[in-house]
């Protein structure tokens, strides 16, 4: 072992933090009774070098100062105090942990009996009393100490897109560039592909501003999965809430997955792309009561998860995943903010989308929008001025919150895609619910004072079908996960057009590309922002499977070879996302209210039945209407900023038709208008060019499932 000279240290910052010739390191527990430092050998992880007692404690913070130790130190920590698992007590210093302010993470899990804290006999009894004295630290990663200022951001700022501009992609870091020919091989896959000069031209090709990851901190794979040959693709699974994911960096896992990470965000930027990270604080790798000590429960169980008071052995878990970090304990949400502000002051990221952020808000036992974490948000300097994206549900009680979180924050609106998608496939009763939803969901929104963009409208997500999917298949087929299809959602809300998955049938196949394109132009014409999952954009499949989670290869991963068919998606995707850009009626910044606007005579949103009238509040409610016209004034007042400057576009009028059959609509609008037709989804190109004008009152056929958009003159 070296021998080391200690220093007192300072209690904060938390984590090692290099200042004055050595490293500071500092680690918070409550009911911890001793803690050890361990360090190791980079050349070598599994040697241990020295063993460091803290004995400075400081408003239950261990803490010492190295002199010498700097970037590339690998550590750890051993923790002692009592074992008691009925207790909710997992102290074991024969188990090394990660330690939670960890910005970078060198090497994998590896799965044996020896990284649980308790004898393996006893891993199938509920309270195994009894802890595995065998020291574990040739199978666990090391933290490692980093230097935050050597990366030279020159004058690279957060974004701050407005809302009102914003069209998010939502993308695996791993799986957008791993079959890209265009990159080198070892790059592929990696953040260095992410922010590659072949990445940034697609996405500023098909035009999205915001490119959202899948979970970007360090994870682990579930020994489950690791059986199969299978693993945790999505990453859904955190270890380390500060460091980046190492199996994404061409850089190595040294650190360099640090700098990497940067210049992934500072490329981005250059293209005037934000970043925004889907995080994972709702629970972590360690899973249930019989899980490993990997970092947080051994560190300090009774603390960090939220336990029953009457049963402290097991865990409330709000999530299906076997906890819930305790977020009304003060130094867990400081874990939780102290990370969020690392990833935007220090890796410059523009926001985040929480996932099951209901989790986040329980304060005995229910939800709670005035809960500690969004109050210290709300109020916080630097993360109440990023995007903040709320996936607003979990699988508790009371969980499902769309609509309910507080100012300032924008939701995953689950009531959009569901009401979209049961609308396409010809379910009737729902115009009234459609119109709420390409007007931004006021329902939702407008009372609580906030705005068209706090729905972020989505069709298809990383969880669930595919676009092609969705109008491919009636029900999932997830057999390649090993769970015999159990897994993954039975309501998808879905339509196979006729036939289940593959076929030559031209009449289907023509079918499932217009709904395609039925789908996509919802989207970006609705009012809010559209977020696009990747691949949607060229027709990708999952062959029927709707939970990739774990699926790491070719059904996971973007396919970059492009036939005709793929490519004329791109290109209706990329020319409607270019539209949406050029005309901000689709896009108002406040709600509508289907008023006469003074000096222009028409309403700033008007709905029309097929037959060329105003709805009546009977037929709004007739379950076997399938069709209805949206007319949009491109003067309405709503078209301004927020400093007050009115946005003056055309008028457009959208006919909507989900019936099973052709469909008749007489051209409604002001007198003697005339209108040209710009897109129509039965066309294959969709856009429509040197259309012939119509006038008020001109009968118009629609092919089923279709729509059509006309431009006033």
């Amino acid at each position: 072992m070296t021998h080391l000279t200690t220093q007192i240290g300072l209690p904060y910052p938390l984590g090692a933090t290099i200042r004055d010739g050595g490293t500071n390191f500092a680690l918070w527990s409550d009911h911890a009774e001793k803690v050890e430092l361990c360090l190791f050998d980079a050349s070598d992880p599994n040697r241990q070098i020295a063993r460091v007692a803290l004995i400075e404690r400081t408003e239950h913070v261990f803490h010492v100062f190295l002199p010498g130790i700097g970037a590339g130190q690998l550590y750890g920590y051993r923790v002692h105090g009592i074992y008691d698992p009925a207790k909710g007590a997992h102290f074991n210093p024969a188990k090394l942990l990660i330690d939670p302010y960890a910005k970078a993470i060198n090497g994998e899990v590896s799965w044996d009996d020896e990284i649980l804290p308790y004898l393996p006999l006893a891993k199938f009894q509920e309270l195994p009393d009894k802890p595995d004295p065998r020291d574990n630290a040739h199978l666990i990663p090391k933290a490692i100490v980093v230097n935050d200022l050597a990366f030279d951001w020159e004058d690279d700022k957060l974004l701050h897109t407005p809302w009102t501009e914003t069209i998010i992609y939502e993308v695996h870091v791993a799986g957008f560039t791993k079959l890209c020919p265009d990159i080198p091989e070892n790059e592929r896959g990696k953040y260095a592909a992410m922010g590659s000069r072949t990445a940034i031209e697609y996405f500023k090709k098909l035009g999205v501003t915001a490119i959202e990851l899948l979970p970007v901190h360090d994870h682990l794979d579930e020994p489950m999965l690791i059986e199969k040959g299978l693993s945790n693709y999505w990453g859904y699974n955190t270890l380390g809430f500060f460091a980046p994911e190492g199996s994404y960096s061409a850089s190595g896992t040294g650190g360099g997955q640090i700098a990497e990470f940067k210049q992934m965000v500072k490329n981005l930027h250059a293209a005037g792309l934000e970043v925004i990270l889907d995080v994972v604080y709702n629970h972590t790798s360690e899973g249930g009561p019989l899980g490993p000590n990997l970092s947080f429960r051994g560190i300090d169980n009774l603390s960090y998860y939220r336990l029953h008071p009457e049963s402290p052995a097991h865990y409330f878990d709000y999530t299906g995943c076997g906890n819930t970090p305790d977020l009304t304990h003060p130094r867990v949400l400081q874990l939780v903010l102290d990370s969020l502000r690392y990833w935007v002051l220090e890796m410059h990221v523009d926001g985040f989308r929480f996932d099951l952020a209901s989790a986040l808000t329980r304060e005995a036992h229910l939800p709670n929008m005035r809960s500690p974490f969004l109050q210290v948000i709300h109020q916080d300097p630097v993360l109440s001025r990023v995007k903040l994206i709320a996936e607003p549900w979990d699988v508790g009680e009371g969980g499902y919150l769309v609509g309910n979180f507080p100012i300032h924050w924008t939701e995953w609106n689950g009531n959009y895609r569901d009401t979209v998608r049961h609308f396409w496939k010809s379910d009737s009763g729902l115009l009234p619910d459609l119109a709420y939803k390409l007007s931004g969901s006021p329902e939702y929104y407008e009372i609580s004072g906030r705005r068209p963009y706090a729905s972020i409208n989505f069709l298809t997500a990383h969880d669930g079908f595919t676009l092609t999917d969705l109008v491919s298949y009636n029900e999932k087929h997830n057999e390649a996960n090993g769970e015999e299809n159990r897994d993954g959602d039975n309501n998808n809300a879905s339509w196979n057009c006729g036939e289940e998955g593959p076929t030559k049938k031209p009449l289907v196949l023509a079918l499932r590309a217009r709904q395609r394109r039925n789908f996509l132009t919802t989207l970006f014409l609705s009012q809010g922002v559209p977020m696009l999952n990747a691949g949607d954009e060229f027709g990708r499949t999952q062959n029927g499977n709707n939970n990739i989670y774990c699926q790491n290869n070719e059904l996971g991963w973007l396919s970059w070879e492009r036939d005709q068919e793929s490519q004329q998606i791109f290109d209706f995707t990329s020319r409607l996302i270019r539209f949406r850009h050029e005309h901000p009626v689709f896009r108002n910044p406040k709600f509508l209210n289907g008023k006469i606007i003074e000096g222009v005579g028409l309403k700033d949103v008007t709905w029309y039945h097929p037959a060329g009238h105003e709805m009546t509040e009977v037929e709004w409610h007739t379950p076997e209407l399938l069709s209805i016209a949206m007319m949009l004034c491109g003067d309405a007042p709503a078209l301004r900023d927020d400093e007050g400057k009115h946005f003056h576009d055309a008028t457009f009028l959208m006919l909507i038709h989900a019936g099973h059959k052709p469909l008749e609509f007489i051209l409604p609008g002001p007198e003697k208008s005339k209108w040209k037709l710009v897109l129509d989804t039965a066309l294959a190109t969709g856009f429509v060019e040197n259309s012939i004008n119509q006038k008020k009152g001109a009968k118009v056929s629609l092919a089923d499932h279709s729509l059509q958009l006309y431009q006033l003159q």
